[in-house]
């Protein structure tokens, strides 16, 4: 039964691809797709309705979500991922949040506004980019630094001027049409921005620092949380272009365009790619199943383990890059064709790769 509903979702998955990128967004039926899978909220704690799965778990679903699509997995990954946040959040605001089948949350960890502190809130402005989701989002997320009404800055206990995450709501947020980028098309990360708005006290948070909910997993580190979540997504985005570079080579020796010494050379070239990947995506989940097990059973990762887990991220993401890039010389034009399957999915993993989180192996 599961292999049958597995092949179900990513069979609509591939059906409506295309258009989603046509589209500029997620397509309504990958979208009614999300909610009744609960794909939003794969990080919620279950008392706000999330799905009761841990990061074990949600590392291998974002790797086949990718993998059927880069827009709908790189979407789930941020979306989600900003939904992780629930556990930080007020209770209350956050049962209030969570009640909707359709939330979703989008928004930066970019700083790129103030608030400044009231009696009763705060008042906010900034413009934030790259909200992955944003066409359909319910609620943004919104990194200010804290100013007091005399316009300084509030230092933290390190004497360093404090940031705060805020909860912003879709109707209280402009959004700002920009996300002319050649792949990912479909997330509609774009920008958005808000004028003086004021907002009450229970709408800020800061991460790892109050859990509000007792959920397992909800201290893992932040860090090793973004870097190991992107790096499942262009993974699953590579596993996906590979197949798709097999198919189309072997095709074209069908119209005896190469020699067997030529389709020989290929053959070892392409077992090479997906050598190296697997291997690396071998060493990549048991380094992260070892700090998982290691908070779980320890109530805390070694940060040996948590240095060699940002290393193997990256090594495997490189991998990912230099391979696509590899392969891509063999897929003849089809590849190269803007409207075509292969061509969309190179164009997803290059665009991934400019996330700046993954970028130097050191």
């Amino acid at each position: 039964m599961q292999d049958t509903l597995t092949i179900t979702w990513q069979e609509k998955v591939k059906t409506y691809a295309a258009l989603s990128e046509e589209m500029g967004k997620l397509h309504p039926e990958i979208l009614e797709l999300a909610y009744q899978e609960n794909w939003f909220k794969l990080f919620v704690p279950e008392v706000y309705g999330g799905p009761g799965k841990k990061l074990p778990e949600i590392l291998r679903l974002e790797e086949e979500l990718a993998e059927a699509d880069g827009s709908l997995g790189w979407t789930v990954t941020l979306c989600a991922g900003a939904g992780w946040f629930a556990g930080f959040l007020n209770p209350g605001l956050a049962a209030e949040i969570f009640a909707d089948r359709e939330v979703c949350f989008a928004g930066s960890g970019a700083v790129g506004g103030t608030a400044i502190k009231k009696q009763n809130g705060y008042l906010l402005n900034g413009t934030w980019n790259y909200a992955s989701g944003a066409l359909h989002a319910t609620i943004f997320t919104a990194n200010c630094r804290l100013k007091n009404e005399s316009g300084d800055d509030i230092l933290d206990e390190n004497g360093e001027p404090e940031i705060r995450s805020f909860i912003l709501k879709k109707e209280e947020v402009n959004l700002l049409p920009g996300w002319s980028y050649f792949g990912l098309i479909a997330t509609g990360s774009h920008a958005f921005e808000v004028k003086d708005l004021n907002i009450p006290e229970n709408r800020t948070f800061k991460i790892n620092r109050e859990i509000e909910v007792a959920d397992q997993g909800f201290d893992y580190p932040f860090l090793q949380l973004a870097e190991t979540t992107l790096t499942v997504n262009t993974l699953g985005m590579t596993n996906h272009f590979i197949k798709l570079v097999e198919n189309a080579f072997y095709l074209r020796t069908g119209l005896k365009r190469y020699t067997d010494e030529q389709v020989l050379f290929f053959t070892g070239e392409l077992n090479n790619c997906k050598q190296e990947t697997q291997g690396l995506r071998t060493t990549f989940y048991n380094t992260f199943d070892q700090s998982w097990d290691q908070l779980i059973n320890n109530g805390k990762i070694n940060e040996d383990t948590l240095t060699e887990l940002s290393a193997i991220s990256r090594k495997l993401a490189h991998a990912c890059w230099r391979n696509a890039a590899k392969l891509y010389p063999y897929c003849g034009l089809e590849a190269a064709k803007k409207e075509s399957e292969i061509n969309r999915v190179w164009r997803d993993i290059h665009t991934a790769s400019q996330h700046a989180l993954l970028t130097f192996l050191v």
